[in-house]
């Protein structure tokens, strides 16, 4: 069993400044990532839920299937400082800035390459939220929470990766596998249309995903062409969760209006409930979108658009296949126990589908088949996939907003977040690890416990007993 000792960790990790440093450390944990039930894409968090002795945080087990990970501990005694052994965040400074990637309503992103650590000179997308903006709506608070909760507990080779997760006084950062091929959007708009069969494979990848996701009760709820990326490979990989919901397990549902007109599915517009299955009504949209230039009900203004989403006639380009137009219609079925993949098998009715016989499922998953199309990439830093709009603009993070209160800053208490991948990259010493594993399943686990015992080494006056065991963080509210 191998042992380390609290300097090694004290490199890595510490608290939150000023949010943080309320909740004391007494007992740590942190867990590897590691293979599950033969899959081998289930991630297990790092200091993943907070529980104090004021109960004010809590754990939410359902959103995803973790593993429990309780054996093969290393003790280290002499707990005698939270800024000795505490946990150790990112930081801006950590970070240099690049590029800009994207503006959106919250915030930017950009390219960035790390300047320190074990993964120094290593090129990431940071996202940056604003606070200030988030806190004004209740809803988007709740959805950058599920944001940042489901990259946490998902891993999967066409999910984003989540490596860091920090704040500061007024905003929320959040590091990303940087993903140099850019949107699928772009490709799609420089193409007009994808053949059949180049769109078979993208939208196997995406099913994956997607069914991935359903399996955690997670629904994804804002597919389209801007939120599907490239690898550098041309592997797709599905970004921004902000839509996302978790929770939502069997027959459920769920009533908040989100996602984008275009695809959405008829019951978000009605408000009448829904679950899963609005996620293959937007795969059948985005089909229609790859194989005829435009999604299926698409509108001179937003009215019109719901209109034909809601009673429009589903028409089609002659050049289509039947198969292809047999799928469309299941997929778009606005009857939802009707629709393709609203059964209890979810994807495999869709993945036994005619338009996906050519597809070999293991294979893909793992990898192991060309993508019809291959990025040009002149190096790790290479912005050239992205819209110059952006990629031109000086990149420069806004100052600083000191203005929120302490109390509005607890909202966002836990944020903070390590991934394994790095983790895993420390404790072996190379740089090698840290490598965004899209080919290859999860190692085997090592878990790290600090423990004290309290009778023999009770901690500092004024520390309060708090554990951080193998659950997802939940936010403190």
């Amino acid at each position: 069993m191998a042992e380390y000792n609290p300097e090694e960790i004290d490199s890595l990790f510490k608290l939150d400044s000023d949010f943080d440093t309320e909740l004391p450390l007494f007992s740590v944990k942190i867990t590897t990532p590691h293979a599950s039930n033969g899959n081998g894409f289930e991630k297990c968090s790092t200091a993943c839920c907070v529980e104090t002795n004021t109960n004010h945080v809590q754990s939410d087990s359902k959103s995803c299937n973790l593993l429990d990970s309780t054996d093969n501990t290393s003790i280290v005694d002499d707990f005698s400082s939270i800024e000795e052994h505490g946990l150790m965040k990112a930081h801006p400074k950590d970070f240099e800035l690049l590029k800009v990637l994207g503006k959106g309503g919250y915030g930017k992103v950009y390219l960035v390459r790390k300047v320190n650590g074990i993964d120094s000179n290593r090129v990431y997308a940071m996202k940056v939220l604003k606070k200030a903006l988030i806190i004004r709506n209740h809803k988007d608070m709740i959805h950058t929470k599920a944001e940042r909760s489901i990259l946490e507990a998902i891993n999967h080779p066409f999910i984003v990766n989540l490596h860091y997760a920090f704040q500061t006084n007024g905003k929320l950062y959040l590091i990303l596998e940087y993903l140099s091929g850019g949107e699928l959007f772009a490709l799609l708009e420089k193409e007009g249309i994808f053949l059949e069969d180049n769109s078979t494979f993208y939208l196997a990848q995406i099913t994956l995903a997607l069914e991935h996701l359903h399996s955690h009760g997670i629904i994804y709820r804002d597919l389209k062409p801007e939120n599907i990326m490239l690898s550098q490979s041309g592997n797709i990989v599905l970004t921004d969760f902000g839509m996302s919901k978790e929770g939502i397990m069997d027959n459920s549902l769920t009533h908040t209006f989100c996602g984008t007109i275009e695809y959405m599915a008829p019951e978000i517009l009605k408000r009448t409930g829904h679950n899963k299955c609005v996620d293959w009504w937007s795969l059948g949209a985005l089909m229609y979108d790859m194989l005829t230039g435009a999604p299926p009900f698409l509108g001179e203004n937003r009215k019109q658009s719901i209109e034909k989403i809601l009673s429009g006639k589903l028409l089609f380009p002659p050049y289509l296949s039947p198969i292809a137009r047999d799928i469309l219609r299941r997929l778009l079925n606005r009857c939802v126990v009707k629709r393709l993949g609203s059964d209890e098998n979810d994807a495999e009715e869709i993945k036994s589908h005619e338009f996906f016989q050519k597809i070999r499922w293991d294979k893909l998953l793992a990898l192991q088949i060309e993508p019809p199309y291959k990025p040009n990439i002149r190096s790790e830093d290479d912005a050239s996939n992205f819209d110059s709009r952006f990629t031109k603009q000086e990149p420069v993070d806004s100052p600083e907003d000191n203005s929120l209160s302490k109390s509005v800053n607890q909202l966002f208490q836990g944020f903070s977040y390590v991934s394994p991948l790095v983790i895993d990259a420390f404790m072996n010493n190379s740089k090698d690890c840290i490598s965004t594993p899209k080919s290859s399943p999860r190692i085997t686990d090592v878990t790290i416990n600090f423990s004290t015992d309290i009778s023999h080494n009770p901690p500092p006056e004024g520390f309060s007993p708090l554990k951080i065991t193998g659950k997802p963080f939940m936010f403190i509210n």
